[in-house]
């Protein structure tokens, strides 16, 4: 099953209020596994980046000035996501400022309904608790030293490992296909030993031999083994021309 993990970086945090979105990361995922398949893209909010929004995720106006408009990159976005499931933590947030921004490009909204919301599904696993993105990978010790700033792409492949955990996805992944079919009653085989009439030759060298015999002497008759041996195989330890 395809899925796209999204994530979104924005001037503020109300489309309504004139902010807009400065940076789109999202990857395929095929039965939660990454593809390789993704799209990441700066966008020119056409606005002055606020102090607060440039400390979370280091975008300043002078960086974003020559980057594309939304308009311009809106038939591309769509194209990669088409009409598959959405995986999103916080989906409201993202889902109103991408269908603001496709308002804007004069382009059709797209239902909230089609988002799987990873928010929500880890206050249902985990009422009461922490559950930003970065107490979850604290919670499922997933990896998130490289996030120091927020960033659209990096954080939605770190979405990807806290979606695939709060789903089952990894214990899901190791069934077989026909796991579900009766299982058969395991089949009894009787153990059979076959006993070598000659011991086989020895394979090591000459030279070996003889380093293994002066070891072994040098360990005395008091060898900790030698305790548990067989009567009828004392000395089995040290072979009998030995140094």
């Amino acid at each position: 099953m395809r899925e796209i993990v999204l994530d979104t970086e924005t001037t503020g945090l109300d489309p309504t209020n004139g902010d807009r979105l400065v940076e789109i990361g999202a990857i395929e995922i095929v039965n939660q596994v990454m593809t390789g398949a993704h799209f990441h893209v700066l966008v020119n909010p056409e606005r002055e980046i606020p102090e607060d929004a440039f400390r979370i995720h280091g975008h300043s106006t002078a960086l974003l000035r020559d980057k594309p408009l939304f308009s311009v990159i809106a038939d591309e976005f769509l194209a990669f996501i088409g009409q598959d499931r959405l995986i999103i933590h916080n989906a409201e947030f993202d889902m109103r400022f991408i269908n603001a921004e496709l308002h804007l490009a004069g382009r059709s909204q797209i239902p909230l309904e089609r988002a799987i919301d990873t928010l929500a599904l880890a206050r249902r696993k985990h009422p009461g608790a922490p559950n930003n993105l970065d107490a979850l990978c604290d919670r499922y010790r997933i990896d998130r030293s490289r996030r120091i700033r927020h960033g659209a792409l990096l954080d939605a492949e770190i979405l990807i490992d806290v979606y695939v955990e709060l789903t089952g996805g990894r214990q899901k992944s190791l069934l077989l296909p026909y796991a579900e079919k009766p299982i058969r009653p395991a089949m009894t085989v009787k153990e059979f030993r076959r006993m070598r009439t000659a011991a086989m030759p020895p394979r090591i060298g000459e030279i070996e031999w003889r380093m293994h015999c002066e070891q072994v002497t040098k360990l005395g008759e008091g060898v900790i083994w030698a305790r548990y041996a067989d009567t009828a195989w004392q000395g089995w330890w040290r072979p009998p021309d030995c140094l």
